[in-house]
């Protein structure tokens, strides 16, 4: 047994390793269902954003991370395109408390893998013959931090006053 695993045995610890194995699109969707009239009009539109996180465990330490990305691009409402998604990617966590997983898997890894799904929907604007678009940094810290409140405001309306 190494010296640091000895150690870590020793006091209860054990040493801490993340690894991401892969990156890789899931699912991919476009779709522009009012092609080709959508072009004929001024080009004002609302465009929204949605995102999910999935967790799915693969085996011990090992979890798929996929990460879905909706834009949806309307004028008024007809829509222009909608764009779906799925960012994934298998990471490995060891020696981390139940506690750090949370902001491992809803805040590190869907940052990682962000950029990729939003290079991936700026291409499919321009291949779909839209005018650019470029997603903007999202902060998945203050989104889990939402999560988290609303779990715990759930879990109190579950109990009597």
């Amino acid at each position: 047994m190494s010296e640091e695993k000895q150690q870590g045995a020793a006091t209860g610890t054990t040493e801490r390793q993340f690894a991401l194995r892969s990156i890789y699109v899931k699912d991919l969707s476009f779709e522009s269902p009012n092609a080709p009239e959508i072009f004929r009009g001024e080009w004002k539109p609302e465009t929204s954003l949605h995102l999910d996180i999935k967790i799915n465990p693969l085996a011990e330490d090992t979890n798929e991370i996929v990460l879905t990305v909706t834009v949806t691009a309307k004028l008024g409402d007809t829509t222009a395109y909608l764009i779906e998604i799925q960012q994934a990617g298998i990471v490995s966590a060891h020696g981390f408390e139940q506690q750090e997983l949370g902001p491992l898997f809803y805040v590190y890894c869907p940052s990682i893998l962000f950029p990729y799904a939003r290079q991936a929907v700026t291409d499919l604007v321009a291949k779909g013959g839209f005018p650019h678009l470029v997603l903007q940094h999202v902060n998945f810290d203050s989104i889990y931090a939402q999560k988290l409140a609303e779990q715990a405001k759930g879990e109190g309306a579950d109990k009597p006053h």
